[in-house]
């Protein structure tokens, strides 16, 4: 891999200890609370429908093309796929392997369409709305948790607005007759010409697909986007149809103009801060990509 950077040992060992200091104000709450058997309708989505678990998170790495100087880069090596180099130890670049360039390909795909299109901020989250309708109070996912309008109530709001989601993530999981609802019909072989950069999920899953290529993205990318899907969603649970006032979190009443309102506004804001996330992700989904095509030909036996 060529440029290499040497990042000197208090230098790196600052950075490593941010990043757990910044990762563990959510792991060790989370780990808290599974030790208790308590369960957070809102937080522990986070290590539960994403598969990247707390130790992972708080795991800091470099990235590639980055060498660790100082004798203490040497707990390195007993992890997988890094390797002692002439100033230090680095991620080995030869486990990108065809896998992890295939994910990264389809990531880059993906991610590029996305950034492509304009944000939509017309479907108010109703995809929370639509994974409850005419379920009855104990088949509800959240089955813990109160409706804010009732069962009655809340199908009505389902009947009387536009329902258009376009992530098929979120529309897999609509009831059987949420489904003919909805105005789009995303489905996985058609991802990357549904998903749009208003869409909370699509946002969301910036975490995903950075840590889909782990150890190949550095902790910091990981990290910023996991904080942004934390902060997502809180507001994807506030709008939804769940009274979380036992949790502390103060509804979005998206069932009402001004609610409808409040929540595009917020939808708007995670689409600015998650646009300079993503470029980050294909910027790097390339630089990867292109650091492979480099590698001689008789190295794809390996791979």
């Amino acid at each position: 891999m060529t440029g290499l950077i040497v990042l000197p040992e208090p230098v790196w060992r600052a950075r490593e200890d941010d990043h757990v200091t910044r990762m563990r104000r959510w792991t060790t709450p989370h780990q808290r609370r599974r030790s208790r058997g308590e369960k957070h309708p809102v937080l522990d989505f986070l290590f539960s429908y994403y598969s990247h678990r707390p130790g992972h998170l708080e795991r800091w790495q470099p990235g590639p093309g980055v060498v660790l100087e100082g004798e203490s880069a040497r707990r390195f090596l007993e992890r997988k796929g890094y390797l002692e180099a002439p100033d230090g130890v680095m991620l080995d670049p030869e486990g990108f392997t065809e896998g992890r360039a295939k994910t990264a390909e389809f990531v880059l795909r993906l991610l590029s369409a996305t950034a492509s299109r304009s944000p939509r901020l017309s479907c108010f989250g109703l995809h929370e709305w639509a994974m409850v309708y005419r379920e009855s109070a104990n088949e509800v996912r959240h089955s813990q948790l109160p409706l804010r309008l009732g069962s009655a109530g809340t199908d009505g709001v389902v009947e009387s607005l536009e329902i258009r989601c376009g992530h098929f993530d979120a529309f897999r999981f609509f009831t059987e007759p949420a489904r003919p609802l909805n105005t789009l019909r995303p489905a996985r072989e058609d991802q990357v010409d549904f998903e749009q950069p208003g869409c909370l999920h699509a946002n969301m899953d910036l975490f995903k697909w950075a840590y889909k290529l782990d150890p190949f993205v550095p902790a910091e990318l990981v990290g910023d986007c996991f904080e942004l899907a934390a902060d997502i969603r809180e507001l994807d649970m506030r709008a939804s149809p769940y009274d979380l006032a036992s949790f502390g979190y103060s509804p979005v009443r998206i069932e009402t103009p001004e609610g409808r309102a409040e929540y595009a506004r917020a939808q708007a804001g995670f689409a600015r801060r998650a646009a300079p996330l993503r470029e980050h992700l294909i910027a790097h989904c390339q630089r990867l990509l292109a650091e492979l095509k480099k590698v001689p030909a008789t190295r794809g036996k390996q791979l």
